[in-house]
């Protein structure tokens, strides 16, 4: 079973690696070989390859994306929360393009303190793990600046709850209503309501204004859907 439940075992930390773009995974690797007290034992590229990962080898730490839409448990915060019930002792570490202060709050919300850009050096991974490990806090110089950022605008920003924000994030990512109404155990008026509110907070009236919202806080990462998305009509689910 994953997850370190004796703090003081000798090295090397033993982490799964989980990304929907295989690139990103091998730079992930290549990174932490360079570190002797570092082992990858897995590595996934969507949530049911994960979960089978993490089930097969026992780690201490997880590093993964947020966005990896298509499998069986879904991504983001579903996700998340999934798996630290299953493996609650397990540390995890988010690396994501993800640039929105809301979703990266709701993460540490759920207790993972520890976020690194993709877009910041490769060897804030690195150091982002030994935090985790040990328990601690650390956020790449990106997610510090979002996150002090977002705290010294409070009250000018649209303040989008952490519900609405992983509705915008599935519907961006190619959901209907209803889909995403199964999809979070929740019912289609529920889903329909959060969608209105986070629309109106945002001042925008087109569906097709959402996705693009919701691509440029890194929200999704498969732009194909906004591209086909009609530009003048809401989706009727």
């Amino acid at each position: 079973m994953a997850g370190n439940t004796n703090m003081t075992r000798n090295f090397p930390i033993r982490i799964v690696i989980a990304d929907d773009h295989p690139a990103v995974v091998i730079g992930a690797r290549y990174e932490l070989s360079a570190t002797n007290t570092l082992s990858v034992v897995a590595s996934a590229h969507n949530s049911t390859e994960l979960m089978e990962a993490l089930a097969a080898h026992p780690c201490d730490v997880l590093v993964s994306d947020y966005a990896m839409p298509g499998a069986e448990y879904g991504d983001g915060l579903a996700m998340f929360t999934t798996i630290l019930k299953r493996h609650p002792n397990l540390r995890i570490v988010v690396m994501t393009m993800m640039e929105n202060a809301v979703a990266l709050r709701a993460l540490m919300d759920l207790g993972i303190a520890c976020i690194v850009s993709k877009s910041d050096m490769t060897n804030h991974l690195t150091m982002a793990i030994h935090a985790a490990y040990t328990n601690g806090r650390y956020l790449s110089p990106s997610m510090d600046r979002i996150l002090r950022a977002a705290g010294s605008a409070s009250g000018k920003a649209p303040a989008l709850s952490a519900r609405e924000l992983e509705v915008i994030r599935l519907f961006a990512s190619g959901l209907s209503v209803n889909e995403i109404a199964d999809k979070l155990s929740r019912s289609k008026k529920t889903i329909s309501t959060q969608k209105s509110s986070a629309m109106q907070k945002l001042g925008i009236e087109r569906d097709v204004d959402l996705v693009r919202y919701a691509i440029a806080c890194g929200l999704v990462s498969d732009y194909g859907y906004a591209a086909a998305l009609p530009t003048g009509e809401n989706d009727p689910n």
